[in-house]
């Protein structure tokens, strides 16, 4: 598995957390902690912000996506709205978990539980070159279902 070099800035609120590491020696993200007081209670439908307490400086031609953790969502209908969740290489603010609570329970966000995962890729910038015509392909136009079940 190849590296990349990520700074990371611990804020105050966040002592005494565990940064960001894997879970496994295979694990292709990280896992993020709740930097909450206490806890937050997710009534089910309800959306919060849930903060990480770490701000991070991304390599340029990377990003950090921010995903849900499995467990949670199959156990407790507990996911990440927006995924993946793009964190940009030149956004410098702590790092957000936007949860959200699909199940029939309430859910509680405890200060420095693993709520989510962060995975970081490559990204290269498109150059647009506007056409009259595009290359046609078997598929055309077929969007939404177009190859069935």
């Amino acid at each position: 598995m190849s590296e990349i070099k990520v700074r990371i800035k611990r804020l105050p609120k966040s002592a005494g957390l565990d940064l960001p590491r894997p879970a496994s020696s295979g694990s292709s993200g990280v896992d993020l902690v709740a930097c909450v007081e206490g806890e937050v209670v997710l009534a089910p439908g309800d959306i919060r912000l849930i903060p990480t307490g770490i701000c991070v400086e991304i390599p340029q031609n990377f990003e950090a996506q921010v995903r849900p953790r499995s467990g949670l969502a199959l156990k407790n209908g507990v996911t990440v709205l927006n995924t993946p969740g793009t964190i940009d290489s030149d956004y410098r603010g702590e790092v957000g978990v936007i949860m959200v609570n699909l199940g029939k329970l309430p859910f509680s966000v405890r200060r420095g539980e693993r709520i989510a995962q962060m995975v970081f890729a490559q990204v290269c910038q498109p150059v647009f070159e506007e056409a009259e015509s595009l290359e046609d392909t078997k598929r055309g136009e077929g969007g939404f279902g177009h190859s069935g079940l």
